[in-house]
């Protein structure tokens, strides 16, 4: 079906829908774009819509990257529809559809600063090699009170008898969930009718904590969308409860916080499963694969843990890994090779936090497989037991660190671009020192 006989199709299902909101992705994590009437939506699958280049580099805050953003002028950039991404918005008061698009240079060349497109070009190398990714994501949020207490802090939907945080946030409970069954209905309802492949709903270890998981996708820039979409559904319909769903890395000092693991296996053109070799272990490629994620992870640290907040999550005994280290179904590394069937042999990157951008996690996960494969590394012996008590943390521990080192990669620039280097440390820089510049109450009550 076409582009144009898919908008007929869907706007002849919904008469109903007068407003669409037309969704882009920065290099930040926000979502961008514009509201378009239903009779100038057809100008948008034209590639008639138009934004700045710029809407791909704000900052966290949604700010230009100052240093970066007058140097070419900051011209137009058109937007590219992807049309399967047409759906239905349930979560609003009134009927909404959203569309996902890219923006790449007016003169039609890509736009190497769009994340859908970093993230494509990775993949495209592994088609040269006729290899294809299958991805699939696990997202961890809090289900949060929309009012926070007389200090600003988030306040907890799961509470005991009288009115304070539960203890414990009983992983797994069943009780729990159905506490929550009307809330998990509609994410549901919904993921059907984004076609949002939603494998489990879980509770999980933290009070008011939860995780759904995503179906495998043999394409990873789809899987992506998938992740970043399924964010989206979960705050619309949060919203829609009068709850507040939040992904940001460790909201609670004292509780676990969001990750955001991240499955991969490698295919051939006929579908088979080249990390399955018909041993326990796994292929020769498989390990080639860990062995590039292990020694590119420092490197990446800073796309998979993006804000200051992220580095939170890196204690021992919360669950995050500390350093660069892999095992067979041991959940105290950084890359798990989960047990199972041998056809789904894969690696679990467990590092990135669910702030971090799905696409460029997926983009860096890859990139670091891609070079373990093209230099043909092999990995130090698994880890057995607990990798916290092995291990002395080495992966970047702070944010600062974390950009040093990714501005320096010749990794990075060689394998996600050195344009996107260039403007992702500029962003992050500008977000660093904005937080230089405020005071926290913990100082006043240190030094005052």
């Amino acid at each position: 079906m076409s582009k144009s006989q898919l908008l007929e199709t869907f706007l002849a299902s919904h008469p109903d829908i007068d407003l669409f909101e037309v969704v882009l992705t920065d290099l930040a994590g926000g979502l961008r774009g514009k509201w378009v009437t239903r009779d100038k939506i057809a100008s948008v699958f034209s590639g008639q819509l138009k934004l700045p280049m710029s809407s791909v580099v704000f900052d966290s805050w949604g700010r230009d990257v100052e240093e970066w953003v007058f140097l070419s002028g900051d011209g137009d950039g058109c937007c590219v529809p992807e049309p399967q991404s047409l759906v239905v918005m349930p979560w609003g008061k009134r009927p909404m559809a959203q569309l996902l698009v890219s923006l790449d240079h007016e003169d039609g060349t890509t736009n190497l600063l769009d994340p859908r497109r970093i993230l494509g070009a990775v993949e495209a190398r592994f088609r040269e090699r006729d290899l294809q990714p299958v991805v699939a994501s696990e997202m961890e949020f809090f289900l949060l009170d929309p009012q926070r207490d007389a200090q600003g802090r988030p306040q907890h939907t799961q509470r005991d008898s009288v009115g304070g945080a539960l203890a414990r946030g009983q992983t797994y409970g069943l009780e729990a969930m159905a506490e929550v069954d009307e809330f998990m209905h509609a994410v549901q309802d919904c993921c059907k009718l984004q076609d949002l492949p939603v494998d489990t709903l879980i509770k999980e270890s933290a009070p008011s904590q939860y995780e759904i998981n995503l179906l495998h996708h043999p394409d990873a820039l789809l899987a992506a969308d998938q992740a970043m979409l399924l964010k989206r559904a979960i705050r619309g319909i949060a919203r829609s409860f009068e709850q507040v769903a939040t992904f940001m890395a460790k909201p609670f000092g004292d509780l676990a916080g969001n990750g955001m693991h991240l499955h991969c296996s490698l295919q051939d053109a006929g579908g088979n499963n080249l990390f399955n070799d018909g041993s326990p272990t796994g292929s020769k490629l498989l390990r080639h694969a860990i062995a590039g994620c292990m020694h590119t992870l420092p490197d990446v640290m800073l796309l998979l843990a993006p804000t200051m907040n992220s580095y939170r999550r890196f204690q021992k005994g919360m669950h995050a890994p500390l350093a660069p280290c892999w095992g067979y179904e041991n959940r105290t590394v950084a890359l798990r090779v989960p047990a199972g069937p041998l056809q789904a042999m894969r690696l679990e990157h467990r590092v990135a936090g669910a702030d971090a951008q799905p696409h460029l996690a997926i983009a860096a996960l890859l990139a670091g497989m891609l070079y373990g494969i093209e230099n043909e590394l092999e990995p130090p012996p698994p880890m057995e037991g607990n990798a916290w008590e092995q291990l002395e943390p080495s992966l970047p521990q702070h944010w600062n660190t974390a950009l040093d080192v990714f501005r320096q990669s010749r990794f990075v620039s060689d394998y996600l671009g050195s344009s996107f280097q260039e403007v992702y440390s500029l962003l992050k820089q500008q977000e660093i020192d904005e937080f230089g510049r405020h005071v926290t109450p913990l100082e006043y009550d240190t030094s005052l």
